[in-house]
C-alpha cells in the first residue's frame, strides 16, 4: 500500500467501531386526523463509556423510538438526554450493560486549515460503516439552524456526503473528531461536494452541558430587537426586567397622542442607545453581538459600550441563562 492508503486503513480500522447507525421512528397526525407513521435514519458517534451517544438534532427530531446500532450488529434502544437546536447537536443514551464502546477521540477544530485531509464517516443511504475522504474546503462558514439561528465557525468540506450521514464523525489524520457532518449544499439531497461539519470546538463546548443539564445554558443580554446602523446597533427594544433593561439600557420610545379619531403612535428613535462594543470588541453585526454574547456564561459581567445622543457610556451588565427555543 502507498502511504496514503496506509492514513485511509488506518483511520478506518481505528475508528469504525466508534460510529453507529441511528434509526428513527414517530407518529404525527395528518390533517385529516390520521395518524401517520414515519421512518428515518442517521450516523452518530460514542461519546463515553456510560453509552452517550453524539448525534444532529435534526436526525433525532419528532421521534418517539430510537435504536442505535453498534459496528456490531447490536441494537440498543436509546433515550434523548438532551438538544441543542440552535447548534443542531443531540445527545442520546444507551444502556451498554456489558458491552465494550469504543469512545471518539476529540480533536481540535481550530487548528484546521484549508487543504488538510479529512474523513467522514456514517451511514449514507443506510449503508452502514461508510468512510469517505476529502480536504477542508473552507472554515468559518456558516448556515442556518432549525430555530432560525446562526450556526457559526462551520467547516466546509468536499468528502462525499449523502443522507444518512448526518450526525456522524469528520476526523482528521490522527483518527480525531474534529467535526459533525451536518448539511450539504445540494439542490437534489445527494452529494454535490459541498459539505459542512459542526466544529469540535462547538461539540466541546455544547455536550457537557447537555449531559449535565439536558440543555445549553446559553447566556442572554436581555436585548430583544436591534437595527443595524453605520453607527452601531441601534438597541429597538429590551427584554422586560432583562439585564439590558435593569442595567440602565434605552431602546426606542413608543409615544401615543389621542386624536379624534382615536390614538396616534409615534415612534422616537432619538432616544434609543446604539451599542458599538462589547467588551473592548467591536460589535458592527447582529452575528458580532450573538458570538461575542455567546462566548461567554450565564452569570458573567460584560462591559458595554453605548452611545447615547453626544455621549459614550460604558455600563456593565451581568447575563443571565437564555430561555430555550421552542421545539
Amino acid at each position: 500500500m502507498t502511504p496514503e492508503e496506509r492514513i485511509n486503513v488506518a483511520v478506518y480500522e481505528n475508528c469504525h467501531r466508534s460510529v453507529v447507525h441511528i434509526e428513527t421512528r414517530g407518529d404525527s397526525t395528518s390533517l385529516i386526523g390520521r395518524v401517520v407513521s414515519s421512518e428515518g435514519s442517521g450516523s452518530g458517534s460514542v461519546w463515553d463509556q456510560e453509552g452517550h451517544i453524539l448525534t444532529n438534532y435534526h436526525v433525532i427530531k419528532g421521534a418517539s423510538q430510537l435504536v442505535v446500532t453498534l459496528h456490531d450488529g447490536k441494537q440498543f434502544e436509546a433515550k434523548l438526554v438532551g438538544n441543542d437546536i440552535s447548534n443542531d447537536i443531540a445527545i442520546l443514551k444507551i444502556d451498554p450493560a456489558e458491552e465494550s464502546l469504543f469512545a471518539v477521540r476529540p480533536g481540535k477544530s481550530e487548528r484546521l486549515r484549508v487543504g488538510q485531509r479529512v474523513f467522514a464517516m456514517g451511514s449514507p443511504l443506510g449503508l452502514e460503516q461508510t468512510m469517505t475522504s476529502g480536504i477542508v474546503s473552507s472554515v468559518n462558514r456558516t448556515i442556518p439552524s432549525l430555530s432560525k439561528r446562526t450556526m457559526r465557525s462551520i467547516i466546509q468540506i468536499d468528502a462525499a456526503l449523502n443522507r444518512g450521514n448526518s450526525g456522524g464523525p469528520l476526523l482528521n489524520s490522527r483518527g480525531e473528531l474534529i467535526g459533525m457532518n451536518t448539511a450539504i449544499a445540494s439542490r437534489v439531497g445527494e452529494n454535490s461536494g459541498i459539505g459542512f461539519a459542526i466544529p469540535s470546538a462547538t461539540i466541546l463546548r455544547v455536550v457537557p452541558q447537555l449531559i449535565r443539564y439536558g440543555k445549553v445554558r446559553r447566556p442572554s443580554i436581555g436585548i430583544e430587537s436591534i437595527a443595524e446602523t453605520s453607527r452601531g446597533l441601534l438597541i429597538v427594544s429590551l427584554e422586560p426586567g432583562g439585564p439590558a433593561e435593569l442595567a440602565g439600557l434605552r431602546g426606542v420610545r413608543i409615544v401615543r397622542y389621542r386624536v379624534v379619531l382615536g390614538d396616534l403612535v409615534r415612534t422616537d428613535y432619538s432616544t434609543a442607545d446604539v451599542l458599538t462594543e462589547i467588551d473592548g470588541e467591536r460589535i458592527k453585526s447582529v452575528d458580532d453581538l450573538l458570538s461575542t454574547i455567546e462566548s461567554r456564561r450565564a452569570g458573567d459581567s460584560v462591559i458595554v459600550t453605548l452611545r447615547r445622543g453626544d455621549d459614550t457610556l460604558r455600563v456593565p451588565i451581568r447575563l443571565t441563562e437564555e430561555a430555550p427555543p421552542a421545539s
